[in-house]
């Protein structure tokens, strides 16, 4: 029989969002499916199971994460099958939002097993509204890659999206995230949102070049995960070299105005889009 009493729904799974720093930004209602599920799935379970007695909740507690079998998989379905309950909680914040869950989300819509949001704290959307930066639209890429060339190839895919873009990083790795974004976005303004929630909390409005400076001035910064926040591209301020014009006219003899500033951009390291409308400009003056 299950305890599951929230909502009077049973074989759900309950997608709960968790403290991101500080413990007061749990939720009542969280609180309440925590203690009512059958069996609480977590990323880390010995830091899951300090914060559940924190909150006095009892429920078992069971290991999932990025590495977990398909095996391990197959047997949280099974419980659900079996007409028993579900959470699912990240080590912080809002689960699958740059963390482990989603195979185990897909599987139960696959099988037309319930599942619950229940919302809360989430570093990404608290970033975004202490940045300054336009919300209206933004990307999300979570956490750039290691390598120094990975890096730079996935930062020159997304320079050009519009949108604010809103990226994780590792204390150990800020510094040199910084100077790779200054390098292949251009001095933007960003954001650097560090510790949120903790009592040592940094929230620092600056140009790419000053966030580096700041973080490398003040050994501090180095600690606690780190929430870039980045303006996005502007067209309309970005120069088209002399080079990329000549080409890009070149290539229009050739190929449609669209193609050819895709090309012409690909080998100059510029904007198609900055370039086709330069061509399109063109034709209308001439």
């Amino acid at each position: 029989m299950t305890r599951c009493g929230v909502r009077g729904v049973t074989a759900s799974l309950f997608v709960i969002a968790t403290p991101i720093g500080n413990l007061g930004d749990i939720t009542q209602r969280a609180l309440e499916t925590l203690r009512e599920v059958d069996l609480i799935a977590a990323e880390d379970t010995r830091h899951s199971a300090a914060l559940m007695r924190h909150f006095n909740v009892a429920t078992p507690l069971v290991s999932y994460h990025d590495h977990s079998k398909e095996s391990e998989v197959l047997q949280l379905l099974n419980h659900l099958r079996s007409g028993r309950s579900l959470a699912l909680i990240s080590d912080a914040g809002t689960p699958l939002v740059s963390d482990p869950g989603y195979r185990l989300v897909a599987a139960c819509h696959t099988e037309s097993i319930p599942v619950v949001p229940i919302p809360g704290a989430s570093s990404l959307t608290a970033a975004l509204s202490a940045s300054g930066l336009p919300t209206n639209r933004f990307h999300f890429e979570g956490f750039l890659p290691v390598k120094s060339g990975q890096r730079k190839s996935r930062l020159k895919a997304i320079r050009h999206l519009e949108s604010t873009l809103v990226l994780f990083e590792a204390p150990r790795r800020l510094p040199e995230s910084l100077m790779a974004l200054l390098d292949v976005l251009g001095d933007r303004d960003a954001a650097l949102c560090r510790e949120l929630t903790k009592a040592h909390e940094t929230i620092r409005c600056d140009r790419l070049s000053g966030l580096h400076e700041f973080v490398a001035a003040d050994i501090q910064q180095l600690r606690g995960e780190a929430v870039l926040v980045v303006r996005g591209f502007e067209p309309e301020g970005e120069a088209i070299t002399p080079a990329a014009m000549l080409l890009v006219e070149r290539l229009a003899r050739e190929l449609p105005p669209r193609r050819a500033a895709a090309v012409a951009a690909d080998i100059t390291d510029g904007s198609a889009r900055a370039l086709y409308q330069w061509l399109l400009e063109k034709k209308r003056d001439s």
